[in-house]
């Protein structure tokens, strides 16, 4: 870079200054990684009105069907009226070196450490810096108190435990909204604000597979769900009609609303990850309360190192156990049966859990044996498989797409079984057409005694007028 020295003399001094030429004086130019998510977050509270700052890229990773897409200029402000482009993550090293990008900005999650990175060497490598956006510099404050529920990982039992924190509230009387991590893989300008208060608002929004597992348990016990892409127009709507806001985090991400109260969940099944993951180990050690879930289904050696571990990097968090307890109405009508499993399809995805609950159920109900569901795989369902190669016999529930629903009806009538397990949380037959009979498998916290519930009453007493 060329400086020019220049001297000045003024009242028998000099007085000396740097001329810096023009690229030093350019905004600096920003591509952001994410996945249809934080991505857009991280956009809409730091740069879509800085004027010292050109995104010149959004990229795309782990959903599909995001890349190729345009951030539109309806959500991306007076500095961006033509929209942005959304690029898939692979061309990463040419599109630094093609936009002249400065910067490149982490925005998703459920990384393993070694991989964000080797991604910061890759963008380094490139020539431009790695940026790691610390959640105090995203938050929204909200005007009504927060109660955020984050994890480690994906498939702690985030939503079981929100569920949970929701009928406390519900029980003393507080008035209480949830609003969902963002999964806007659809039309973006449709989604800028969504409010989900029946099960017909999950065909108005056309939403996928992995919306319905998360918004369908929320609305049919009579609770209101927002999602979308603006999430500070999602707040002040859903501030409109709550006493309480609760965050139902998505993946292991941070709460994008400033928290009253966080709440991480751990899974000791995956003990070690607490401390291996991003942005995982950050809402862990961030956070007040620290919920061991699924703690009837590990050994005692996980959870004392889950235990040991939470301590070392957060001992002044209240520690918290509970069970996640698996269940079907009648047990009957699976034992000795041959069985489809069926589970939440981004828990043992890039959530990488070896089983869920489906595995969980057939086990306790003893059923007569599970299925292969990947010698029945087609189209872009057997595609998963390929991209995820260390899934079992399970199958994953994926629909991001019309092509994939399709897919996941043909992979299950296909199968050569009794009797499906679905232990994904939406109701299957309201998305596919089976033509076997379909057995849901339900799973809810049962904290170990009344820590959380003190919490949460507590809560309500300090903070709910």
């Amino acid at each position: 870079m060329i400086r020019e020295r220049v001297h000045l003399k003024f009242s028998n001094s000099f007085i000396t200054y740097m001329l810096l030429d023009n690229d030093c004086m350019r905004k600096k130019r920003v591509i952001i990684l994410g996945a249809a998510g934080r991505d857009f977050h991280n956009f809409n509270v730091l740069f879509r009105d800085n004027a010292e700052y050109e995104i010149v890229a959004f990229t795309a990773n782990q959903i599909p069907y995001i890349s190729g897409k345009d951030y539109p200029g309806v959500l991306s402000g007076r500095l961006y009226q033509k929209g942005i482009h959304i690029y898939d993550e692979s061309e990463l090293p040419s599109l630094i070196k093609r936009l002249s990008a400065d910067i490149c900005v982490m925005s998703y999650s459920d990384q393993p450490n070694e991989e964000v990175m080797q991604k910061s060497s890759l963008v380094n490598s490139c020539g431009a810096d790695f940026w790691l956006v610390s959640p105090e510099h995203t938050y929204i404050k909200s005007k009504k108190p927060v109660i955020a529920v984050c994890a480690v990982r994906t498939g702690c039992g985030k939503s079981q435990t929100s569920r949970y924190i929701l009928g406390l509230l519900k029980k003393q009387g507080v008035r209480a909204v949830a609003v969902r991590h963002p999964m806007p893989y659809g039309i973006l300008k449709d989604e800028i604000v969504e409010r989900f208060a029946t099960l017909k608002d999950l065909d108005k929004y056309k939403t996928t597979v992995e919306e319905r597992e998360d918004y369908e348990p929320h609305i049919k016990r009579g609770f209101v769900v927002y999602a979308g892409v603006d999430y500070e127009k999602i707040l002040r709507r859903a501030e409109k009609e709550a006493d309480v806001v609760l965050w139902d985090g998505g993946n292991n991400d941070a709460s994008f609303f400033k928290p009253d109260l966080l709440i991480t969940v751990i899974d000791p099944l995956r003990a070690g990850d607490e401390l291996t993951y991003y942005p995982g180990e950050t809402v862990a050690r961030m956070a007040d309360v620290l919920l061991i879930n699924k703690v009837n289904s590990a050994t005692k050696k996980e959870i004392d190192k889950v235990v040991k571990d939470l301590k070392a990097i957060n001992p002044k968090a209240q520690i918290i156990k509970a069970n996640s307890e698996v269940s079907v109405k009648d047990g009957s009508s699976v034992r000795g049966k041959k069985v489809l499993v069926i589970e939440d399809g981004p828990t043992i995805t890039h959530g990488g859990m070896m089983f869920g609950a489906g595995t969980v159920a057939a086990k306790k109900y003893h059923v007569g044996s599970v299925v292969d569901a990947k010698k029945y795989a087609v189209g872009e369902i057997k595609k998963t498989y390929e991209k995820y190669k260390r899934l079992g016999r399970e199958l994953p529930a994926v629909g991001y797409s019309k092509k994939e629903k399709q897919d996941l009806e043909t992979t299950i009538n296909r199968a050569e079984c009794d009797v499906v397990l679905s232990a994904t949380p939406t109701d299957l037959n309201n998305i596919v057409k089976v033509n076997k009979p379909v057995i849901q498998v339900s799973y809810e916290l049962e904290p170990i005694g009344k820590g959380l519930d003190s919490i949460i009453n507590k809560f309500i007493r300090e903070n709910v007028k």
